[in-house]
């Protein structure tokens, strides 16, 4: 701030310049009985500041475990009546009743220790900004403009999808996306083969620059066995995503392949097997999957519970009907999830039970089976049905409006092809994404 002192100097240097620029007649409304009154509210102003503290130095506190914003003032030497006063200006500040394990807050003080200014950046997006007026506190929440980049990259599977995305250079978060789009088609577990190729265009959400993390998949491709599956995304007027075929197909079918995180298959879908405690000849219409006792088990479909409880050499088991047509069946089960119960609604993924080993097992797995129309099927084999694809009168919007991703994978699929048509020694090195 300039001294008092500076400021008239200033002020008699502007009337010289009034003076010959314009004459006297111009220069007389800036007379030194206006000077001296400039000059009074100079030194009022200027002493208000002088007497005003000033502000420090920001610092920032990150929150550790079991901290309160009490807490946290206290240590830095403010008023609990400050906490107080802030927290209970409602909105966005009540959040700071609730810190969490590693937030972080920014603060700074007047030179006489009050409060002056404190943000606090409670999601990527949203900072509340809490500062002194004349009435004590006010609060307000700033949103952050997330910029969204496209990317896109292409890999070849020679192990897992895991590691080709890895090597990729696609995020853990990408790849269970990726897993999630085309699981319905595709068992990662076994029907990966060497030389199955990915491609993907996704975005990237960028803050102030700096890159904050992966976005979604827009459109992504994955040939498996010679056969290619391509997916675009499709969001509702709710806001919710799904994955569609160019034509509108919906990639979500009404069941999951498989109900569990499984180590192997331990007794495929037979008509006629060598029971291993019977030691009879007997049908196993279902697959059996070998995985450690409390494994969560998912329901494969949509449905109602049918049945909880023992049956038989089943042990522990639940069925589940999908509507009139499909039935599925889980046993061995060690329990059941708390609070499960017949005509109870459950949700495709959702978790029903845990692996065990109960009824006729000689080790932990899951037994699981499809039935349609009361007919026992294959689980691995039968055609799963698809849920509704999206309406027509959507479809081309829809594609117009994803014309340009759609293009960028046509682009990434047909490279990759090229690439492994040709020789090693003449393929190009792969451009680097950032």
């Amino acid at each position: 701030m300039l001294s008092a002192v500076a400021m008239r100097e200033g002020i008699a240097t502007r009337h010289s310049a009034l003076q010959d620029a314009a004459g006297d007649e111009v220069a007389a409304a800036f007379t030194p009985t206006a000077e001296n009154a400039f000059d009074g509210a100079i030194q009022s102003a200027t002493a208000d500041a002088l007497q005003a503290p000033a502000a420090s130095e920001w610092t920032t506190i990150v929150v550790r475990r079991g901290q309160t914003l009490s807490d946290i003032f206290a240590k830095e030497g403010l008023g609990l009546s400050e906490a107080v006063a802030i927290v209970g200006l409602g909105g966005d500040a009540a959040r700071l009743k609730n810190l969490k394990t590693g937030d972080k807050l920014s603060l700074r003080k007047t030179d006489d220790d009050q409060l002056d200014e404190l943000n606090y950046e409670f999601d990527e997006t949203h900072t509340l900004q809490v500062r002194r007026s004349d009435s004590g506190y006010d609060a307000l929440t700033i949103e952050a403009e997330i910029e969204h980049r496209p990317a896109q990259l292409t890999g070849v599977i020679t192990s897992s999808l895991f590691a080709a995305a890895q090597k990729a250079g696609l995020s853990n978060r990408l790849v269970m996306e990726i897993a999630d789009i085309f699981g319905y088609d595709i068992d990662f577990a076994l029907d990966l083969r060497d030389g199955d190729r990915f491609s993907v265009v996704y975005d990237q959400l960028y803050k102030d620059g700096k890159k904050l993390r992966d976005g979604d998949i827009v459109a992504a491709e994955f040939v498996n066995r010679g056969q290619a599956y391509r997916a675009m995304r499709y969001v509702d007027a709710d806001g919710n995503a799904t994955y569609y075929t160019p034509e509108g197909e919906s990639f979500r079918k009404a069941f999951i392949r498989t109900p569990v995180d499984f180590i192997r298959i331990s007794s495929g879908f037979t008509t006629g097997r060598l029971h291993p405690i019977l030691n009879v000849i007997r049908a196993h219409k279902g697959v059996d999957y070998a995985a450690a006792i409390g494994t969560p088990v998912k329901a494969t479909g949509d449905g109602i519970v049918d049945f909880v409880g023992v049956k038989s050499g089943y042990g522990n088991v639940v069925t589940i009907r999908h509507g009139a047509k499909y039935t599925t069946l889980y046993g061995h089960l060690s329990r059941f999830r708390a609070g499960l119960k017949v005509g109870q609604r459950v949700r495709q993924g959702q978790l029903i039970a845990y692996v065990g080993m109960t009824g006729l097992a000689t080790g932990p797995h899951l037994h699981y089976e499809f039935r349609v129309n009361g007919v026992h099927q294959n689980p691995l084999t039968v055609a799963l049905p698809r849920a509704n694809p999206l309406p027509k009168s959507v479809v081309a919007h829809w594609r117009m409006e994803n014309a340009t991703a759609l293009a960028q994978l046509e682009a990434l699929s047909s490279t990759r092809t090229a690439q492994l048509d040709t020789p090693a020694a003449l393929v190009p090195p792969p451009a680097l994404h950032n």
